[in-house]
C-alpha cells in the first residue's frame, strides 16, 4: 500500500512539473500596429526647463522666474526679500547656479510689493504657459 502511495505521490509530482514548464510563446512576427495613445514626452533638456517644468507641475496659478538684475548669484539677503515680499509663495527653487529662482503659488504677489522686487529682479510671469 505504502508502495503505491509512492509511485501516486510521485506521478502528481511529476506532472506538476511538467505542466509548469509548458509556456504559450506569442510568434515573433507580430505585426499588429501600436494603437495606444501613451506617447513619452521628452525630458526637458536644460536644468531651468527641468525646474521649471517641476514648479509648472505642481498646478499652481502663479508661476514667476526672478533673476537678478546684475547677473549676480542669489544671496541670503535675497532669499529674505523674496520672502518677505513674496510671502504666500507655496515651493521655491533654484538653480545650480544659483542665479535663477523660480516660485510657485495660488495667490499673486501683493501688488504694493512688486516695485521694491522690480528694483533688484528681472520677473517672468510664466504663469498659464
Amino acid at each position: 500500500m505504502a508502495r503505491v502511495f509512492g509511485i501516486l505521490v510521485t506521478i502528481v509530482f511529476a506532472s506538476f512539473a511538467l505542466a509548469a514548464c509548458h509556456h504559450n510563446v506569442a510568434p515573433a512576427t507580430d505585426n499588429t500596429p501600436d494603437t495606444s495613445a501613451y506617447r513619452p514626452l521628452a525630458t526637458p533638456a536644460t536644468e531651468f526647463e527641468q525646474k521649471l517644468k517641476f514648479i509648472r507641475d505642481g498646478g499652481f496659478r502663479y508661476v514667476w522666474v526672478f533673476r537678478r538684475l546684475d547677473g549676480k548669484e542669489f544671496t541670503h539677503e535675497d532669499t529674505e526679500m523674496l520672502h518677505t515680499n513674496a510671502p504666500k509663495v507655496v515651493d521655491w527653487i533654484g538653480t545650480d547656479d544659483r542665479k535663477t529662482y523660480i516660485a510657485g503659488s495660488n495667490v499673486g504677489i501683493p501688488p504694493e510689493n512688486e516695485p521694491e522686487l522690480k528694483k533688484r529682479y528681472k520677473i517672468e510671469d510664466h504663469s498659464g504657459k
